[in-house]
C-alpha cells in the first residue's frame, strides 16, 4: 500500500486580533495537533493578539499506522511563530510555551530522525497518538498485570508509549530499535529543539509513559513487558531528568532555536504539556464569581475540563490520589502542580462526526446547498446540519428544546476506533440502530444529531464512573474545536445535566500553552496564579432541564447497546 499523505485545508491561515503597544509583555503559546501547527501571541491577562496556523503532514503506510515527521513539525512551528510575532520587539516576548500530541519520536545518537515504519523512510519518525499498530502488545502488557498499570485504569492502551516501543523492538529491531538513542514524546522534543535539554515534561511521562511521580522509573515494570534494555544508562533513552509544567527548560531558547523561531535567546521556555492538559489550562482555572455557577466558591476539583477535537480529553483534578477504573491516572503534578489528575477520554469524537457525515450518500448536496447558505463560515456544513435539525422539529414538539427529540429513534455506539474511558477496550467497534433505506439531506442530518448525542453520552458514562470513584464535579468547562460547535456544546449540556464554561477565547488551548511560557518568566508564580489571571470565561451554556427524563432514557439505550455488543462477541466466540 503507498503511503497516503493528508494535511488541513486552508494552508497558511493567519489572524490578528488587535495592536501591539510598545509597553506590552507577551507570550507565545504553540500548538502541535493532529494535523496543524498553531501560534498565539498572548498579552499577561490572556488575549489573543494574533494567532497563525500551518498544516503538518500525516501519512498512514498502512492499516493503523499513523505516521508523521518531527523536521516538518519543527519547521511549521518556526513559521508560524515568526508569523505572530512579525512586527513585535522581540524584547516584550517574556516566554514560550509548546504543547503538542502524545505522539513518539524518535532519534538516533546524532539526534536525527529513525524511521518507524517498514517503508525505511527516515522522515517518518513519528508514532502518532492515534495509531493502534501495538494493540496486541498493549493487551500482552495488561496481562502481566503490573502495578503500574492501576495508575491506567487497569488496562494498557496502545495509545500510550509503553506498547509503541515494544511494537518497534519487536518489528523493527534492526532498523529503529538498535538505531534508535532517544525516545520523546512530541512535547519533550519541542522542548528540546528549544532548548537543547532533554529535560521531560512531567506531565508526557507520568500521563503516557508510566513514570511515577515522585518515585521515578519502577525498574520492574520494564523487565516484566520485555524493555529491559532501557534500564541502561540510567534510562538515557527515556530520560532522566524532569520537570513540572511550566517550570524554566534549561537556560531558554538556544542561539539556533532563537534564530529559527525569530526570538531572542534566552527567551524563557516554559516545561512543555500535552495538547490536551495545555487546553485544561487554559479553561479550568477561569474566575467564576457571580456566575451562579455550582463550582462557585468550590474547589477547582470540582470542574471537569473537556477538550474536544479530533478525540475528546476529560480532565478532572483532586488534591488527593483518586483510582477511577479505565480512567487514566491519577497523575501527581501531570498538569497543575502538587494536585491528582485523572484523564477520561474518547479516541474519536471530531473524527467521529466527518466520517459520519462525510460518508454519507446526500453529502454531496450537503457541501452544495451548506455552501450556498454559508459562504463565510468555516464549519459551514455543520452549520447547515444545525440550522436543518431545527428546521425539521419545528411544529413537531412542544417543548422548544426539540431537535433533541429527533434523535429518540435513531442511536449510536461512537466506539468506532476503541473506547479509551471507561471501558478502556481498544477493540470495541461503533454500532447505529435505526437506519432505514433512505438516505436523503434529512437522514444525514438525523445521524449527525444521533452521533453528536452519543458522544455527549460517552461523556456522561465518564463522569458517571469518576462519580462512583469519588469524584465531585458540578461543572464542565469545554475548549478545542468541537466547542466553536453550538448543538456539540448544548446537547453535552443537556445530557450530562451540568452547566457548561466556554472561554472567551475561541482557541483556549494557546491560551494553555502561553501560560507555560508566562510562568517560566517568573511573570506568575505558580499555574494557579497563572490559570486565574489569563483564563477567562466567555459564555455559559444551561442544560435543558425538560429534556432530563429523555436524556436519562437515551443514556440506558447507550449502555444497552455496549451490552448487546458483548453478547454479539460472545455468541460468535462460542
Amino acid at each position: 500500500m503507498s503511503p497516503k499523505a493528508t494535511v488541513v485545508p486552508g494552508r497558511g491561515r493567519f489572524m490578528m486580533a488587535g495592536s501591539a503597544p510598545g509597553d506590552e509583555v507577551y507570550f507565545v503559546g504553540v500548538d502541535v495537533g493532529t494535523a496543524g501547527v498553531r501560534a498565539a501571541l498572548v498579552t499577561r491577562d490572556g488575549r489573543l493578539e494574533t494567532t497563525a496556523e500551518e498544516p503538518i503532514s500525516v501519512w498512514e503506510p498502512q492499516a493503523d499506522h499513523y505516521v508523521q515527521s518531527s523536521t516538518q513539525i519543527w519547521d511549521q512551528c518556526c513559521e508560524v511563530v515568526k508569523r505572530v510575532t512579525l512586527g513585535v520587539d522581540k524584547s516584550q516576548v517574556r516566554g514560550i510555551g509548546f504543547d503538542a500530541t502524545c505522539s513518539l519520536v524518535v532519534l538516533d545518537g546524532d539526534f536525527r530522525p529513525v524511521p518507524v515504519n517498514q517503508d525505511g523512510e527516515c522522515q517518518h519518525n513519528v508514532v502518532m497518538w492515534m495509531d493502534h499498530r501495538a494493540e496486541q502488545q498493549a493487551a500482552r502488557i495488561t496481562s502481566t498485570g503490573h502495578r503500574a498499570l492501576g495508575r491506567v485504569g487497569g488496562v494498557m492502551s496502545p495509545e500510550l508509549q509503553p506498547p509503541k516501543l515494544l511494537w518497534l523492538k519487536e518489528n523493527l529491531r534492526d532498523a529503529c530499535w538498535a538505531a534508535a538513542a532517544h525516545f520523546l514524546d512530541l512535547p519533550d522534543f519541542l522542548s528540546w529543539k528549544a532548548t537543547g535539554s532533554l529535560t521531560r515534561s512531567l506531565c508526557t511521562l507520568v500521563c503516557k509513559w508510566s513514570y511515577c511521580q515522585p518515585d521515578g522509573w519502577d525498574d520492574s515494570f520494564w523487565t516484566d513487558i520485555g524493555l529491559a534494555d532501557l534500564l541502561e544508562n540510567d534510562y538515557s533513552k527515556i530520560g532522566n531528568q524532569t520537570s513540572a509544567p511550566g517550570a524554566p527548560v534549561g537556560g531558554g531558547l538556544s542561539q539556533r532555536a532563537a534564530a529559527d523561531l525569530g526570538l531572542n535567546p534566552g527567551t524563557a521556555v516554559g516545561t512543555s504539556l500535552i495538547d490536551a492538559h495545555a487546553g485544561g489550562l487554559g479553561v479550568i482555572g477561569a474566575n467564576v464569581k457571580g456566575l451562579g455557577l455550582p463550582c462557585e466558591g468550590r474547589p477547582i476539583s470540582s470542574r471537569m475540563a473537556v477538550i474536544c477535537g479530533t478525540s475528546s480529553c476529560h480532565m478532572a483534578i483532586s488534591r488527593g490520589p483518586v483510582f477511577v477504573p479505565g480512567v487514566w491516572g491519577p497523575y501527581l503534578s501531570a498538569m497543575v502542580p502538587d494536585m491528582w489528575l485523572n484523564e477520561g477520554g474518547q479516541s474519536a469524537t471530531g473524527r467521529l462526526i466527518d466520517h459520519m457525515v462525510k460518508g454519507h450518500a446526500a453529502f454531496a448536496e450537503l457541501q452544495e446547498l451548506s455552501g450556498q447558505r454559508f459562504p463565510q463560515a468555516g464549519q459551514h456544513a455543520y452549520s447547515f446540519l444545525n440550522a436543518r435539525l431545527a428546521s425539521m422539529a419545528e411544529g413537531r414538539f412542544s417543548s422548544s428544546s426539540s431537535a433533541d427529540l429527533l434523535g429518540s429513534a435513531l442511536h449510536v455506539w461512537p466506539d468506532f476506533h476503541g473506547n479509551r474511558s471507561p471501558l478502556a477496550d481498544p477493540i470495541l467497534r461503533g454500532m447505529v440502530t435505526g437506519l432505514s433505506l433512505s438516505h436523503t439531506l434529512d437522514d444525514l442530518a438525523l445521524l449527525y444529531l444521533a452521533t453528536v448525542q452519543a458522544l455527549a453520552l460517552g461523556t456522561r458514562h465518564i463522569l458517571e464512573t469518576m462519580t462512583q470513584a469519588g469524584h465531585d464535579i458540578t461543572t464542565l468547562f469545554l475548549c478545542g474545536g468541537l466547542s466553536k460547535n453550538p448543538l456539540f456544546v448544548q446537547i453535552h449540556a443537556n445530557a450530562t445535566g451540568l452547566p457548561v464554561v466556554l472561554p472567551n477565547q475561541t482557541e483556549a488551548v494557546l491560551v494553555g500553552a502561553a501560560i507555560l511560557g508566562a510562568c517560566a518568566s517568573q511573570e506568575y508564580q505558580t499555574i494557579q496564579d497563572a490559570m486565574e489571571n489569563m483564563a477567562k470565561v466567555g459564555e455559559v451554556v444551561r442544560p435543558e432541564r425538560e429534556l432530563t427524563s429523555f436524556y436519562d432514557r437515551k443514556y440506558q439505550v447507550f449502555l444497552r447497546l455496549f451490552d448487546h455488543q458483548r453478547e454479539y462477541q460472545a455468541l460468535m466466540k462460542s
